[in-house]
């Protein structure tokens, strides 16, 4: 493939021609972008692929609970500027899944690639990283993503001695944990609107003082380290005090903390922040998310919020009362089987919107909201939930599978 470090061998040549081809077969029969089955093909015909093929780039890494898909994109767009970017830009973000993406790019300087949480540490030793970005760490899939500090804690020990450059929230506790053990760090002030899960000190598991903006451990001295950059209202502020205006088509506070972190990331690879959100002002929608699409003859919102975290952010975002919402939630394999969670989010906030609710666990929704207090009808379909909404652009929020579920319905 040109553009390598090395011509590939004929084995890994063998493997990405294989790899094409099982994720065409897979488009052609219906089943998604085949990126999955196709990186999978190739790392069964060589399992040293993706070390191979991230070679010749700079890759960048993105991993975190919330927000890494839209974070990647945003990098993605920044180092545009400096040269060509392949990125795994639909979110498959396993190991089969990033080395079908990285097969596709024999010509880029970059690779800006998402990470699933679980596979960051494997991930950053296959591909040797220029930067890592660590957005936060929440609850999230526990039945197979394991509890929150346990996850820092694969972080402190997977990155330890990395030469990457660590872009990492200062906010969130545990994401400075996780960073700590590496050399270069860049600390950017990005916000923690969800604390849930960051009161006790990963260092000593002490009780967390958090006066304000601040966080500290009154037992072991484990504090929040001085960011070198920062959200600030609707600007970034710089290393050198610098305030750059944020323009966004992607709307709420969450993306503008993207931004922020992004902006970081692009100056590590010396495009400069004016240049990098500048850029970053073409993206108007990530994967459908935040797409506004027609259905039935409704404008219809299609936001996606997978854990408790995600769905605070996303309530901050929507058109007020009287505005309709439809919420969807499933618990298939790639959400999550467990719905546990459901109880961890403060569904109080939807007070005054006509609510309807649909999805493989509307029943599980349905509780959960009655306790809450909220108004709200079960509806069978998106087709029906859509027909028994008042007027108003309708607000979508679905969980992983139901979004899928969902954009395929509305066309989008």
């Amino acid at each position: 493939m040109a553009g390598n470090s090395g011509p590939l061998s004929p084995r890994a040549k063998l493997a990405v021609t294989a790899g094409k081809a099982a994720a065409a077969v897979s488009r052609a029969a219906g089943r998604g972008s085949g990126s999955v089955i196709g990186g999978k093909v190739a790392l069964k015909l060589d399992p040293d692929l993706l070390a191979r093929l991230a070679t010749h780039l700079d890759v960048i890494l993105v991993s975190a609970t919330n927000g890494k898909t839209t974070t990647t994109r945003l990098i993605a767009e920044a180092l545009r500027a400096s040269g060509p970017v392949v990125s795994n830009a639909l979110g498959a973000n396993m190991p089969a899944g990033i080395t079908s993406a990285l097969a596709g790019g024999s010509d880029a300087r970059y690779g800006v690639i998402e990470v699933d949480e679980k596979y960051l540490a494997g991930v950053a030793r296959d591909t040797s990283p220029k930067a890592i970005a660590l957005l936060n760490l929440s609850r999230d899939q526990l039945d197979r993503a394991a509890e929150t500090r346990m996850l820092a804690e694969k972080w402190r020990e997977g990155l330890a001695g990395t030469k990457a450059v660590v872009i990492a929230n200062a906010d969130d506790p545990l994401i400075v944990w996780a960073a700590s053990s590496s050399q270069n760090v860049v600390w950017v002030a990005a916000g923690q609107e969800w604390k849930d899960d960051a009161w006790s000190c990963p260092s000593c598991g002490g009780v967390m003082q958090r006066p304000g903006d601040d966080w500290f451990c009154g037992e072991c001295g484990f504090r929040r380290p001085t960011p070198s950059w920062a959200l600030s209202g609707d600007y970034v502020l710089d290393p050198h005090g610098s305030a750059w205006p944020i323009h966004l088509q992607l709307p709420g506070r969450a993306n503008k903390a993207n931004a922020t972190t992004s902006a970081a990331v692009a100056a590590t690879f010396g495009v400069p922040p004016q240049v990098a959100l500048e850029r970053m002002y073409q993206v108007q929608a990530v994967a459908g998310r935040y797409d506004v699409v027609t259905f039935l003859d409704r404008e219809v919102r299609l936001l996606l919020a997978k854990n408790p975290a995600g769905w605070l952010e996303t309530f901050s975002l929507i058109d007020g009362p009287p505005a309709p919402v439809i919420l969807s939630v499933n618990a298939r394999g790639a959400d999550g089987t467990d719905t546990s969670w459901l109880w961890d989010v403060d569904y109080t906030r939807l007070a005054g919107h006509p609510i309807m609710v649909i999805g493989d666990r509307k029943l599980d929704l349905a509780v959960r909201l009655e306790v809450a207090g909220v108004d709200f009808r079960v509806c069978e379909t998106v087709d029906e939930a859509v027909q028994m909404a008042p007027p108003g652009r309708i607000e979508v929020i679905a969980n992983y599978t139901a979004f899928q579920d969902i954009r395929r319905r509305v066309g989008n």
